[in-house]
């Protein structure tokens, strides 16, 4: 486990869109968590998550969490994906792992889908933001868990994440990933 923590904080391929290294696993002085937000230019439930991503972002800054958008599909751009950034008003940083480093250390299999990342690059929560999505194709107007709110909560509030991973449903990764 350790090592893999040490691993996880030596990433070679992740990159900002001007292509300088970058490494949301290490958590800036100050910081109580980070939170990857994998998503892709296509992916049409990702694309409809934009507005909770703003409106969580916005809400735990203050609190000692940020938030990242990680594309880990080669194929975007960092042309497309400042495209997909302007077109959905994002704000905060954003990092390519087009070798998907980070998809290896979190686990992530499908996009949107998150990791919250504590001290040394530790995965404390991964999974879905809420449960709007049933399945591929089947969504509810209106979440009735939300499940990365109520563990960013715990977090801030110095307890356990109540649960730590959850399904989340979207674009799988191993599709898009070419």
């Amino acid at each position: 486990m350790l090592l893999h923590l040490v691993l996880a904080l030596q990433l070679a391929t992740v990159a900002d869109l001007a292509g300088k290294a970058a490494n949301p696993l290490v958590l800036p002085s100050g910081q109580v968590a980070s939170v990857l937000v994998f998503t892709t230019t296509d992916c049409p439930i990702s694309n409809r998550y934009a507005p909770d991503i703003h409106s969580l972002a916005a809400r735990f800054a203050s609190q000692g969490i940020a938030f990242t958008l990680v594309y880990p599909v080669a194929a975007d751009t960092p042309a497309v994906i400042r495209e997909h950034v302007r077109k959905f008003g994002y704000s905060i940083p954003v990092v390519r792992d087009p070798a998907q480093e980070l998809v290896k250390h979190t686990g992530v299999k499908v996009t949107p889908e998150v990791a919250v990342i504590g001290a040394g690059g530790a995965v404390l929560y991964r999974g879905r933001i809420d449960d709007r999505y049933l399945e591929f194709g089947k969504d509810r107007p209106q979440p009735t868990e939300r499940t990365l709110e109520r563990a960013l909560d715990a977090i801030v509030q110095g307890k356990a994440v109540p649960v730590r991973v959850t399904q989340a449903v979207g674009c799988f990764l191993q599709d898009l990933i070419k």
